[in-house]
């Protein structure tokens, strides 16, 4: 009986259980849709999470061109007159197209103008003395010598010292004048439409088609033969130079065979010597100045180089491309293509002979030198008849060359020296007006019914 109830009360215990756990653990299909209501339940809270990631990945987006050109174009507004023009266009055409957000732009524009205060040099700095001793110093170590092009002896360029000095000295004719000429589409692939252009530009005279030239005692003539090859290279018969001698009124003129006889009208031995050097240099056809022209294929096209340069007349010439056309000649860029042509020459020029020599010179220093020559409108040399000549101070000009005479012409006209300048200012034993000296300090004392 006690076995019984034992039993009983096991069974009622694991029935209670059983219930227990029915009750805590609910059905399969409600399971599954508590789940689906959690997650509806939790979805907007997973939302809310996710949304400012969201917001982050929406404010990276370029924003649209039509803002960004308008926002970029005030912006630059801000910084007229603290950016030079040039630079505040590129800004704009190079940010304009840039898919970025406003601060982004904004961060750019910034630091340029902190790139380009940071480049400005310091008030009261010694410009011109630091320019003159970058380029003058490293001017001293230079070699002398002189580039010859390949294959042709005749055609040379100087460079070096010898071609700085020249650059500065605004030489009007430089020693070894060259041109490089680039031809036009039709010309430059074809090296037979290249040489073309050549016989337009190349000088040809009598002495470069004449075999020889000999004076005849007994009949008082010159007997001129003709090279017959290089006259039909040159595109030359000997009617024709007889044509150009008739020209040069003379005397008579007559053709026998491959010669040309000249009888001059005059018999003295003197004349006769002058006569016979007009008749060799007697140009037949091309360009005054240019007296060889060198062709040379670069980059898939014939390119042509002067031994001489007339740029006004080169200009002229069909066949050749005229916004390519370069002379090493300054004062002929001055003359054709005006003041301004012909100060990016000077840059040019000076910085080539500097480069060529493996000197390692600030651009901004020969760019100094350039503006001080051509300032006033005409290239000046820097010396005693250019910038150091022209300078308003009568003491500088003095300290540099012929002291008495510029004293002298200065007292006679009644000239005043303001002591601006650095040099003036040395004679006279006063602070020159760099650094710290070109700042001009003013006390002023109060009196004592001020102070009361």
């Amino acid at each position: 009986m006690a076995e019984e109830n034992e039993k009983d009360t096991l069974a009622g215990k694991a029935t209670a259980k059983a219930a227990k756990a029915k009750k805590s653990s609910p059905k399969k299909g409600y399971a599954r849709k508590a789940t689906k209501a959690e997650a509806h339940a939790e979805a907007p809270a997973k939302a809310s999470k996710a949304k400012p990631k969201k917001a982050k990945a929406e404010g990276l987006k370029a924003t649209p061109i039509e803002t960004r050109a308008a926002y970029l174009k005030k912006l630059l507004v801000n910084y007229k007159g603290m950016l030079p023009d040039n630079l505040l266009t590129q800004l704009e055409a190079k940010l304009s197209g840039a898919t970025m957000e406003e601060a982004q732009v904004k961060k750019i524009v910034d630091e340029t103008y902190k790139a380009y205060t940071k480049a400005l040099i310091e008030p009261g700095e010694a410009a011109g003395t630091v320019a003159a001793q970058s380029v003058g110093e490293p001017g001293t170590q230079m070699t002398l010598r002189t580039f010859h092009y390949a294959g042709v002896r005749e055609l040379n360029v100087t460079l070096g010292l010898p071609r700085l000095i020249e650059i500065v000295d605004a030489r009007r004719i430089p020693s070894t004048p060259t041109m490089t000429v680039f031809l036009d589409d039709d010309h430059k692939g074809s090296l037979e439409k290249a040489k073309e252009v050549v016989t337009r530009i190349e000088r040809i005279a009598v002495e470069n088609v004449a075999k020889s030239i000999e004076y005849d005692m007994v009949n008082a003539s010159f007997i001129v033969e003709v090279d017959e090859e290089i006259a039909q290279d040159k595109q030359l018969d000997a009617e024709f130079i007889a044509k150009s001698i008739v020209k040069l009124k003379i005397g008579k003129v007559e053709i026998e065979g491959n010669g040309i006889i000249i009888t001059p009208e005059v018999t003295a031995q003197d004349k006769i010597k002058r006569l016979r050097e007009r008749i060799l240099t007697l140009r037949l056809k091309g360009i005054k100045s240019i007296k060889r022209v060198l062709i040379q294929k670069e980059n898939e096209e014939y390119i042509l180089h002067t031994d001489g340069s007339n740029l006004s007349e080169v200009l002229k010439i069909k066949g050749i491309d005229p916004n390519r056309v370069y002379t090493n000649n300054v004062s002929e860029i001055a003359e054709v293509l005006g003041i301004e042509a012909a100060r990016a020459a000077i840059i040019k020029e000076a910085f080539q002979v500097l480069d060529q020599q493996g000197l390692d010179v600030d651009m901004r220093h020969v760019i100094l030198i350039a503006d001080l020559m051509t300032s006033t409108g005409r290239i000046r040399q820097i010396g005693r008849h250019g910038v150091s000549g022209e300078k308003s101070s009568v003491l500088a000009r003095a300290a540099f060359e012929v002291t008495v005479k510029h004293l002298l012409d200065a007292a006679a006209h009644g000239e005043e020296d303001a002591l601006e300048g650095v040099t003036e200012n040395v004679i006279v034993g006063q602070p020159i007006p760099l650094g710290t000296g070109i700042v001009e300090l003013f006390m002023r004392f109060s009196n004592q019914k001020e102070a009361e």
